[in-house]
């Protein structure tokens, strides 16, 4: 990388900071309560009329990019504000918009130091298994337990196309989106259900890769394109 590449993606960094701070400053300036719950944050956004959907929008992308906010009291509240099925339409798009903004940019500062350090990875490398990566997407997006600011940077450094990665996130996030709209609340799943779902769903990432590179002429490594 030169010197003047390595520039380029510094200043995305800071213009992609930047950015989300303003989007803050501005959400907390048009009164944004201090509360993420799903009542306050409802009663917000009705109180803000026409501008309410864009505060919503707002809010989500900002809440993915940044990573440690949690999405699913926003998708209830949306529910709440403007019904179901707008609700969860804005929480999808404002949520898979935060998405591809984290996903490009991994995918400018990290995706070619891992291409080439791991060349002939299904996952990383130049010719990775695109059916492999949209399944992974899939999975990890239909158990809220994984985050989904982190799910959505670690697919930027990997092979995974960027429609492949759009569509997986839709399709895994929508029944959750539409539960968490429908009930109006960001309820609790049980601990031991959720652990155990993410840690099969850890296992198989992790062996995955792992038996495929030994049985190269398996029929499930000829269908996800490996042999």
């Amino acid at each position: 990388m030169t010197q003047r590449d390595g520039l380029f993606r510094l200043s995305v960094l800071i213009a992609a900071a930047m950015s989300m701070t303003l989007v803050w400053l501005v959400l907390r300036q048009l009164g944004m309560p201090d509360s993420l719950s799903p009542e306050a944050l409802s009663q917000w956004l009705n109180s803000r009329g026409a501008l309410g959907p864009l505060l919503l929008l707002g809010l989500m992308v900002m809440t993915v990019v940044v990573g440690p906010l949690p999405t699913l009291p926003i998708t209830a509240a949306a529910g709440l504000a403007f019904g179901i099925l707008p609700g969860a339409l804005l929480a999808v798009s404002g949520s898979l918009a935060g998405a591809l903004i984290a996903f490009f940019l991994a995918r400018l500062l990290g995706r070619d130091l891992l291409r080439e350090r791991f060349r002939d990875n299904p996952l990383f490398g130049a010719q990775g298994s695109q059916r492999l990566l949209f399944v992974t997407v899939l999975l990890t997006r239909l158990i809220p337990i994984f985050s989904f600011a982190l799910i959505s940077y670690a697919a930027g450094v990997t092979a995974i196309s960027a429609w492949r990665f759009a569509l997986a996130s839709v399709i895994g996030m929508l029944p959750m989106t539409l539960v968490f709209a429908s009930l109006g609340q960001a309820f609790e799943l049980h601990p031991l259900l959720s652990m155990t779902a993410a840690v099969m769903i850890l296992a198989v990432m992790a062996l995955l890769p792992w038996y495929l590179s030994r049985h190269r002429q398996s029929r499930l490594a000829r269908w996800l394109g490996l042999d």
